[in-house]
């Protein structure tokens, strides 16, 4: 069963030629740099990190399954996700989109981080607000 999860940003990344690897079709590296576009979108969208105030969001983990091949030329969308937070953390999920098919899918747990004690610190309201509609939401 798949966890509830709130769409929080969509993004539409250009492919370039250099995505590409010696297979003919983009490495499975560029996904990542995809969903990290859209963390990073997201995440400057709405405030929620602020490197200068010694807080931010780090990532735990990564993962990608990878669905279909991507071609350059291609339009895509990254639609993020995010699910259930916890006190710390919150998982993200991206669909990698490409005309209305799904080629990839990924997740990253972002951890919200204080630099100066080197620990987790509690997520920030902005994030934490949008999410209080999943807490009704059964997984």
């Amino acid at each position: 069963m798949t966890a509830a999860r709130l769409h929080v940003h969509t993004t539409t990344p250009a492919l370039r030629w250099g995505d590409m690897d010696a297979l003919g079709h983009v490495n499975n590296t560029a996904y990542f740099r995809y969903m990290e576009q859209a963390r990073i979108e997201w995440a400057l969208q709405y405030q929620t990190g602020d490197y200068k105030s010694g807080k931010a969001p780090i990532i735990a983990n990564a993962s990608c399954n990878y669905l279909i091949p991507l071609v350059y030329p291609t339009t895509i969308e990254v639609r993020m996700f995010l699910a259930h937070p916890g006190r710390t953390s919150v998982t993200s999920y991206y669909d990698i989109v490409a005309a209305e098919a799904l080629y990839a899918h990924g997740a990253a747990k972002i951890v919200w981080f204080d630099f100066a004690t080197g620990r987790a610190t509690p997520l920030p309201d902005a994030v934490l607000a949008p999410l209080r509609s999943l807490a009704s939401v059964s997984a």
